[in-house]
């Protein structure tokens, strides 16, 4: 699903997201595993404020997103950050690169938005063959715990100076896939324009999850609890997994 009014929208929404934080964190799993990257590849990279704090410390970056409104941003901030980026507007289950990289990551749960398992698996085998041998794959998602206890059938709004939003979700346990009804008002000039969205994401084990990433010729190396380096236990809301290619 492509977004597109609601790209001009999604960094007020993401306003609370510490992207130094995130990109501190990722680095430290590269020192971790003793990986001298220099260009990394961002699946579903979004409005690029992940790819421009990286590319700001040195990284030579790649984004892909399916949304050209998305990327139409990511450029934007980025030619206004003064960094250099490829971003390329293709569909992360059927990307393809002009060559390989020294480390992909598909960050901010993009991984639950693939609700299909042979799309998962299709987008896995890629990963793999446009890495450099022996490096890294970095992804997290939010856990089937989050789903089921946290998000599940609950309703969440807020309300700011210029957007306030209505966040529905209803969740199917046996489907285990989550869809969110979003209401958006935001503030232009005197009046207030509404925006509808309506997403989907699917909840994956661990388990899930190894034996697709075993079977698309990585090795799970590592599982984390989000932006730590404890292991995830049954209440983590967020799961980080850290594959190598073989």
């Amino acid at each position: 699903m492509a977004y597109t009014s609601f790209a001009y929208i999604y960094d007020k929404l993401m306003y609370d997201i510490d992207y130094s934080n995130w990109a501190d964190y990722i680095e430290e799993i590269f020192h971790k595993n003793k990986k001298d990257v220099s260009l990394l590849l961002d699946l579903g990279c979004g409005t690029g404020s992940f790819c421009i704090e990286m590319a700001k410390r040195g990284y030579d970056m790649i984004g892909v997103d399916l949304s050209p409104d998305m990327l139409s941003c990511a450029r934007e901030k980025a030619e206004n950050s003064g960094v250099d980026i490829l971003f390329l507007n293709q569909d992360m289950t059927r990307f393809e690169l002009y060559g390989t990289v020294d480390a992909a990551v598909c960050l901010m749960d993009s991984i639950n938005y693939i609700t299909g398992k042979s799309d998962l698996k299709r987008m896995f085998k890629l990963v793999k063959n446009y890495l450099n041998p022996d490096s890294l794959f970095i992804f997290d998602i939010n856990s089937v715990y989050k789903f089921e206890n946290i998000l599940s059938d609950n309703v969440y709004y807020d309300v700011g100076d210029d957007i306030a939003y209505i966040w529905q979700n209803s969740y199917d346990k046996k489907r285990r896939i989550c869809e969110f009804d979003l209401t958006f008002f935001v503030k232009e000039k005197d009046y207030y324009q509404r925006y509808d969205e309506v997403h989907k994401e699917r909840a994956y084990s661990i388990d899930e999850m190894k034996n697709l990433i075993e079977t698309s010729g990585m090795k799970l190396l590592k599982t984390y609890e989000g932006l730590s380096f404890s292991p995830p236990d049954e209440k983590s809301e967020r799961i980080f997994f850290v594959c190598r290619k073989q």
